[in-house]
This record gives structure tokens, C-alpha cells and sequence, in this order.
């Protein structure tokens, strides 16, 4: 039987991760139905897009992962009632926005030569440089968005963040349609038209979430809209020390997974199919541990900064527990029934092949979704306490070093293939759980 203060922490904790959880995704579903819509537009688009896309959510997540240090900060700022210091993150959090966005704006018009460069296709690398041209306008506004989630989680209210991602949902929808197949009187841009819609998208989500605090009370008493005419180098300089690593983190999850893709990529064709089914399945169970960590930083700040050590340490364990059991629930489901998630990914007749190893896949991701909903959720109860430096190195070593290393030993060295990298992953996410947790444990005990 669960003590109340643990069954009080359990329902704060989901009723603040639910609507996270809900906005994961609903992004999640803009990236979908702009797979639907670009696919339309013929192999050549679909596969610039995937080229563009990557490269340019990559670098994106790097730099909200840096953005990502307001979270904590405003509400370890709201646990110690200093309203003046969770303004002031948020708003040097919207400088450190345009600080990042504006570099990388200018980088990506260079797109095309970079991507030449790296041996593309000329003809898709064409493609995906209008597409980047076009979305780069959008890499300020996105920034801007997680710097104003951050002040909106922070202070505990997730909700609006959930809307102003179901108004991203609605512009995604219908400004796809407009730009990129020429609706309404407007030119048919064709996957340029994609990378302007996304650009809006982005200003729609930023736009919304700014005239919530211009609008609501309780929120415009903070000032947060106050005071933008100028940088504070003090605050930046904390939000960088503190951002930093989360954005190395970001990049090195990121890189892992784009280098498990190549490397499986050199297997086949199947094993590549096999490995998308996996990892698409994972990726879409991983947005509920991926909510509750995010929730789990907002409590463990909140009461870690009202000095409530023990409910800090109370907040932590209880969304650890809530994302691994959930994940035991996804992973039984893949365990048990792996052939209805390929019968939703290759149809009713996919080739006996493909739907063999993927199935074998989905069992080894049975055991990869548990311990990845573990890290998650205690890399985000870290982040409460503001603890990123060493949980970066944790992730650099148990992703690339086990994770990466001991995939690629069993795939190639001992000729296990796809198989042997899923169960190096594994060994990654795993070892980052027992580490994460260990140092959640070391730091509030």
C-alpha cells in the first residue's frame, strides 16, 4: 500500500505529465503527416526531405537542449518564491533564442554546399536546401518556443503547452496543403513550401504561448514580457553552464541512433526496414517517459528550491517508477504481440524476411523500452536539481562507448547483425539507467 505522500507525488506527477506527454505527441504527428504529404510529391521529395529534416532537427535539438536550463531554473526559482528570478531566466532564455538561432540561420544558407560536400546527391541536395532556406526562418521562433514552455512548465502549468501544439497541429495541416500543393491562390512550392509551413508552424506555437502570458494574470505578474530590451550576461552565462551539457546530451542520443541507422544501412535493405519498424515503434512509446521526466524536472525543482529535500527525493523516485512502469507495460505488449506492429508498418503479406527479423528486433526493443523509459525519467529528475554535467558524461560513455561499441562488436565482430546492435544499444540505455538512478540516488540521499 502506497503512502499518502507518495500517492499525493504520484497524481501531481501525472496530472502535470499528462498534457507533456500529449504535446510530445502531437509533435510527433506534425512530423507524420508531413511524411504523408511530401510523400505525395514522389520518391525524390520524400527522400530530400528526410535528408533536410534530419539535419536540421539534429542541430535544432542540440540548441534546445541548451534552451532546455530554463525549466529547472524557473521552477527551482518558483519553489523558493522568487518570481523576479524565474522572469529573468525566461526572458534571457528568449536572448539565448536569438543568440543560438541566428548562427545557425545563417549556416544553413550554406545547406547546399555543405551537403554537396558531404557526397549527396546533387539533385536531392538541391531539393533539401530549399527546404532548409525555408524552415531556417523558423529557427528563432522554435527556440523561442522552448524558452516559453520551459517558463510554463516550470511554473507547473503544462496545459497551455499542449494547446499551442494542437494549434501547430491546425497550421501544420493547412498551410501544407496551401504551400506545398499551391491551394487557395497561393504558388505551389512543392517541399520548399514544406520548410515555410514548419517556419510558421514554429511562430504559430511561440506566438501563442507569448500572448498566454501577455493575457493571462497569474502569469503576466511575473513580468516575464518586461525588461527584453537587453541581454543579462550573468543569467546567460548560468543558463549556458547549465544548458550546455543537456545540448551535448541531446546530440550524442541523436548522433547515436543516426549511427545505429548507418550501420545497420551497410547490412541491407532488410535489416534497415527491420530496424526503422523497431526503432519507430520505441520511438513512439518513449513520449510517455519522455513526459514524465519532463514533469519529474518541474517537481524535483519546485521542491528541491522550496528546500523539501525529502519530497525532492519523493518526486524523483516516484516519475522513475511511473516511466519504467509504464515502459513494462509497452514492452510486454511488444513481447506478446510484435507481429501487429508489423502488420502496421509492412501490411498483411510483408516478406517473410523482413517480418522475421522484425519481430526479432521488437523483442530485443522489449527490453531496450524499459530501460530507456529508466534513463529518461532520471536524466529528467537530475535536470530538477540542475545536475547536467555529469549525467552528459554518462551519456557520452554509455551511448557511444557501451552502446555503439558493444553493437558494433556483436553486429560485425561476432556476425550478429541487426540483432547484435539492438542488444548493443541495450547495453547503452541500460547502463545509462543504473548510472542516472545511481546518481539521483547519491545526490538527495
Amino acid at each position: 500500500m502506497l503512502s499518502v505522500p507518495v500517492r499525493r507525488e504520484v497524481a501531481a506527477t501525472l496530472r502535470l505529465a499528462a498534457p507533456l506527454v500529449g504535446a510530445q505527441l502531437a509533435q510527433m504527428s506534425m512530423s507524420f503527416v508531413d511524411v504523408v504529404m511530401v510523400g505525395r510529391l514522389g520518391t525524390s521529395a520524400l527522400a530530400a526531405a528526410v535528408l533536410g529534416s534530419t539535419a536540421f532537427f539534429t542541430l535544432s535539438l542540440i540548441c534546445v537542449g541548451v534552451i532546455l536550463a530554463v525549466n529547472p531554473t524557473v521552477a527551482q526559482a518558483v519553489g523558493a518564491g522568487d518570481d523576479d528570478l524565474a522572469a529573468r531566466a525566461t526572458r534571457q532564455g528568449l536572448w539565448l533564442s536569438v543568440i543560438l538561432g541566428v548562427p545557425l540561420f545563417v549556416a544553413l544558407g550554406w545547406s547546399e554546399e555543405g551537403l554537396l560536400a558531404l557526397g549527396q546527391d546533387p539533385d536531392t541536395a538541391a531539393l533539401a536546401a530549399a527546404y532548409l532556406r525555408a524552415i531556417r526562418w523558423g529557427i528563432v521562433p522554435n527556440l523561442m518556443f522552448s524558452a516559453f514552455r520551459g517558463f510554463y512548465e516550470g511554473t507547473g502549468r503544462a496545459r497551455p503547452v499542449l494547446l499551442a501544439t494542437i494549434v501547430g497541429v491546425a497550421v501544420n495541416v493547412v498551410a501544407n496543403n496551401a504551400l506545398m500543393y499551391g491551394k487557395w491562390g497561393l504558388p505551389a512550392l512543392g517541399l520548399e513550401g514544406t520548410g515555410w509551413s514548419s517556419a510558421l508552424v514554429f511562430t504559430a506555437m511561440a506566438a501563442s504561448l507569448a500572448i498566454g502570458i501577455r493575457v493571462s494574470p497569474a502569469l503576466r505578474r511575473f513580468g516575464v514580457l518586461t525588461g527584453l530590451r537587453s541581454p543579462d550576461p550573468v543569467m546567460l552565462g548560468t543558463l549556458v553552464k547549465l544548458g550546455a551539457p543537456i545540448g551535448v546530451t541531446f546530440g550524442l542520443e541523436a548522433g547515436l541512433f543516426s549511427a545505429a541507422t548507418l550501420l545497420v544501412g551497410w547490412l541491407g535493405e532488410t535489416p534497415l526496414a527491420a530496424h526503422q519498424i523497431a526503432l519507430n515503434a520505441a520511438s513512439f512509446t518513449f513520449m510517455v517517459p519522455l513526459g514524465i521526466g519532463m514533469a519529474a524536472t518541474v517537481r524535483v525543482g519546485q521542491l528541491a528550491g522550496a528546500g523539501n529535500d525529502a519530497g525532492a527525493r519523493r518526486a524523483g523516485f516516484v516519475a522513475i517508477a511511473l516511466g519504467g512502469a509504464f515502459m513494462a507495460c509497452a514492452a510486454t505488449f511488444l513481447w506478446l504481440r510484435p507481429d501487429w506492429v508489423v502488420f502496421l508498418y509492412a501490411g498483411a503479406a510483408p516478406e517473410a524476411e523482413l517480418a522475421a527479423l522484425a519481430t526479432a528486433l521488437l523483442g530485443i526493443a522489449a527490453v531496450f523500452q524499459l530501460v530507456d523509459g529508466i534513463q529518461a525519467t532520471a536524466a529528467g529528475a537530475l535536470r530538477g536539481l540542475k545536475d547536467t554535467t555529469v549525467p552528459a558524461i554518462i551519456g557520452a560513455v554509455a551511448y557511444w562507448g557501451v552502446g555503439l561499441g558493444v553493437g558494433a562488436g556483436l553486429a560485425f565482430g561476432l556476425d550478429w547483425g541487426a540483432r547484435g546492435l539492438w542488444w548493443g544499444l541495450t547495453a547503452g540505455l541500460a547502463a545509462a539507467a543504473v548510472l542516472l538512478v545511481g546518481r539521483f540516488q547519491r545526490l538527495v540521499r
